[in-house]
């Protein structure tokens, strides 16, 4: 997100810690009966196969961006759209809900709608592994589910190419990503020249759909983004909802066998 020109940010209090509700205390203990290197090989190829299954689903997307002045809201972005297949089975996104922009003191970039799109519903695939540091962190209970924790970050950064730096929890039964907190890298601009582009942290949850893969449901952002004019209270939710496999005779094979789905509704959203 790119501070507004002309805008005065305010020096706001620090923003208030992301609430991690559901997790039990982090055990660094080593995984059983698999090494920390299978672990990692078997729940990255188990991402890539989801991200392939993920590409042939539609879905409801929604996305609210406020800045907040004290605990009164100053401004919004919102937009609700789905992400649908044309008659020729291309991706587009159908825009449902477009209200006037009222952000003042930032402005939403090509970059933030990117990482709301591509990065906030991270996926770590085996394709990925080459590019990040993985460490392995122990083992937490999130909720009902016992995970494996990782902590991520990129081990170089190219000119031009964006990355995911943070944390995943891994379900120790189907092997995938149920939940992301983090922050998408690097920050961009030249702050003494007053062009900042800043990214906040934020939190994906997961939830299983089609009795088979754990799908992105809900993204939550609760930052101060540290601009030189000043800091920028951010709150942001994305919600997916809706998800429907698309009806359509093309086959996904991966690793030898079909990728299929039911394309069961989602269960309740995460408050």
């Amino acid at each position: 997100m790119m501070v507004a020109l002309g805008a005065l940010a305010l020096c706001l209090a620090a923003a208030p810690a992301m609430a991690q509700e559901g997790e039990g205390a982090l055990n660094n203990i080593p995984p059983k009966g698999v090494t920390v290197d299978e672990l990692i090989q078997r729940f990255a190829t188990k991402e890539k196969e989801f991200k392939l299954a993920r590409e042939q689903y539609t879905w409801t997307q929604s996305v609210k961006v406020q800045t907040l002045e004290g605990n009164s809201v100053d401004g919004e972005y919102q937009q609700v759209f789905d992400v649908v297949f044309d008659d020729k089975g291309r991706r587009s996104q159908l825009i449902k809900f477009a209200p006037q922009d009222t952000l003042s003191r930032i402005s939403m970039t090509k970059e933030d709608l990117d990482d709301i799109e591509k990065r906030m519903p991270f996926t770590m695939t085996i394709d990925d592994l080459p590019l990040y540091n993985v460490k392995y962190m122990g083992q937490q209970q999130e909720d009902e589910l016992n995970c494996y924790v990782f902590d991520l970050s990129p081990k170089k950064i190219d000119k031009g190419q964006r990355y995911f730096e943070g944390r995943i929890w891994v379900d120790d039964h189907d092997f995938q990503i149920v939940k992301t907190y983090g922050k998408n890298v690097p920050d961009l601009g030249k702050p003494k020249k007053g062009d900042e582009n800043l990214f906040p942290r934020f939190t994906t949850w997961r939830e299983q759909i089609d009795g088979r893969y754990w799908f992105p449901t809900y993204t939550k952002v609760d930052d101060n983004l540290h601009f030189v004019m000043g800091d920028v209270h951010i709150r942001q939710v994305v919600k997916y909802e809706n998800y429907r496999r698309f009806g359509s005779n093309t086959k996904i094979i991966f690793e030898g066998q079909e990728i299929k789905g039911t394309g069961d509704a989602p269960k309740d959203e995460k408050k």
